[in-house]
């Protein structure tokens, strides 16, 4: 389903057009790419139409974003979850095969932009998450990532009622909550995405709570056996905030015309 209203909400719309590697220049040294081993590659995946007047930014690169830029006549997507990741097949066959097509029968570059996006401390999806939480942006939280991507932070003392209720309004969906942790939590660890296995590392370095965006069977007994509450907060829910961020100052870089649209996603 698309959330046209949502994406017309959050449109930017100006009259310039940029070329499409000027845009890949500026975002790569933006987001640092150059520090990152990521598992996808990041900046321009698929080579369409160089001039870009009106950019469609979304989360994922699937079908119905590709439909939703087509009717929108855009020049190009750019995606927090793009193609060509490690350890998937290579050939253009298939679902893949058809998503490609569509791109470039229509001549729509795709950007994306992974790991960089996680993590930019003012355009990334965990600042994103921290300032929809009323969080500190804090400290990094040593998973294993580098550069860091998982953060943490004090907070004002709440109870797991009161994160839920937090964690609700601010993405408009209930978590689901798995308990283990102390009454009132004081320390927030979170990490967007699919970060659920960072639960330990986060109980070990302090925190109270975690929050991510997918959960496992396993979990569940982590959370309880380690002593610390988890929230799954959904992995789409807790990524719409670095495109949308990104894509508001490309608009205000370079002038041209920008929008969001929100394919709705329950995971």
């Amino acid at each position: 389903m698309i959330n046209h209203e949502f994406a017309e909400l959050t449109s930017v719309s100006n009259s310039a057009e940029v070329h499409l590697h000027t845009l890949e220049q500026w975002c790569n040294a933006t987001l640092a790419v150059h520090t990152f081993k990521d598992y996808c590659p990041n900046g321009v995946q698929v080579e369409g139409n160089a001039t870009i007047r009106r950019l469609i930014t979304g989360v994922t690169a699937c079908q119905a974003l590709i439909e939703a830029a087509i009717d929108l006549q855009g020049d190009a997507i750019l995606v927090h979850h793009g193609y060509f990741w490690k350890g998937e097949p290579s050939q253009l066959v298939g679902m893949k095969g058809a998503r490609i097509k569509s791109l470039l029968k229509h001549d729509i570059s795709l950007l994306a932009y992974h790991l960089p996006l996680d993590a930019h401390a003012t355009l990334g999806n965990n600042k994103a998450l921290a300032d929809a939480l009323g969080l500190p942006f804090g400290e990094e939280l040593a998973a294993g990532q580098s550069p860091a991507i998982a953060r943490m932070a004090h907070c004002t003392p709440m109870t797991v009622v009161e994160l839920t209720q937090k964690i609700t309004q601010a993405l408009g969906r209930k978590p689901l909550h798995l308990p283990g942790g102390p009454a009132l939590i004081r320390t927030i660890g979170w990490c967007t995405g699919a970060a659920q296995d960072d639960l330990v590392v986060a109980h070990q370095q302090g925190c109270d709570a975690y929050l991510s965006g997918e959960v496992s069977e396993r979990t569940t007994h982590e959370a309880a056996e380690s002593g610390i509450h988890y929230f799954a907060c959904g992995h789409h829910a807790t990524e719409r905030g670095g495109v949308q961020r990104l894509g508001a100052a490309i608009a205000d870089r370079f002038n041209i015309d920008v929008q969001f649209v929100d394919i709705d996603n329950p995971v």
